[in-house]
């Protein structure tokens, strides 16, 4: 599992970023490796802003920074402390809470919650790269001890469809939605987005999924034996998120983005170093996400 999970070391990770001004470079570097385009003219050429890695149009005069635009936007606390938080959340195998990350950091545990929630939004996943070969979905419910939670629908508990591609080894990639009901509707708008139409899909006799295979051709269904024993991985792999969200966090209010945190560490596991540059770059890439969106 170590060497599933080998990365980027501390120290090397100390050593490429020393400063702040080092983390401003690498955003820079990264943010305009195909050129400089102003947002407001469309102007290609520029001269230096005000600080050192600014930009600012010869033409309209419009000065940008290289956080502007991205999830790094308006940070209001060291740009280093904020690499430390992108690092720790990519490359720890089991994750990390805003406690520890305020405790490492000496930030306060809001600003690390806060700013944790940006970098889980630039782990949502693209959709571009559908779930292929042998699938398998189900659902399940999340959640603390919830005694009216009858059936698949009432209760506190959050409904979460989970769907899994089979590997040679185990479970190759897995993606997870919470959904408000186990309806056709919702179960089958999962499946659309990442599931190729092509792949072999296996599911229970659950009536939300009574028509799929007008989509997915060679889908099967079956009846889930006792203790899902032919739904093993599946439910191995549902045990395992279920004990990694108790384990590191506890309980959480808005629970997608916590499963966008795992999806994108287990899906990526065999990245090794490259999966904190990976996910930099999809910061970069993103629109700013304010606060105001997110706070509940």
């Amino acid at each position: 599992m170590e060497k599933r999970y080998k990365g980027l070391s501390i120290f090397e990770f100390q050593k490429m970023y020393p400063t702040d001004r080092e983390c401003y470079k690498y955003l820079a570097e990264m943010k305009w490796k195909n050129g400089f385009i102003c947002k407001k003219c469309g102007h290609t050429h520029y001269c230096k802003g005000i600080k050192e890695f600014d930009r600012q149009c010869t033409k309209c005069r419009r000065l940008e920074s290289p956080t502007a635009g991205t999830l790094f936007h308006q940070i209001k606390f060291p740009i280093l402390k904020a690499f430390y938080i992108v690092y720790d959340v990519s490359t720890s195998k089991n994750g990390i809470s805003s406690c520890e990350l305020s405790r490492k950091l000496e930030l306060r545990q809001k600003t690390c919650w806060l700013f944790k929630q940006k970098v889980m939004k630039a782990m949502e996943s693209s959709q571009n790269f559908p779930m292929v070969g042998k699938v398998e979905v189900d659902e399940t419910y999340v959640g603390g001890q919830d005694d009216k939670a009858l059936g698949r629908n009432e209760g506190k508990k959050k409904i979460m469809v989970v769907g899994i591609e089979r590997g040679a080894k185990g479970v190759a990639r897995w993606y997870g939605r919470v959904v408000e009901t186990a309806s056709k509707v919702n179960l089958g708008g999962f499946m659309r987005d990442h599931i190729s139409s092509n792949a072999e899909v296996k599911t229970d006799y659950w009536s939300g999924y009574k028509g799929m295979e007008t989509h997915f051709p060679k889908m099967t269904r079956e009846k889930s034996g006792k203790k899902g024993e032919n739904f093993k991985q599946m439910h191995r792999v549902i045990m395992m998120f279920k004990a990694w969200l108790r384990g590191t966090h506890h309980s959480v209010v808005n629970l997608q983005p916590y499963i966008n945190e795992y999806t994108y560490r287990f899906n990526r596991h065999k990245m090794g170093e490259d999966i904190f540059e990976n996910l930099v770059q999809r910061m970069v890439a993103k629109p700013p996400y304010p606060y105001k969106v997110f706070i509940y």
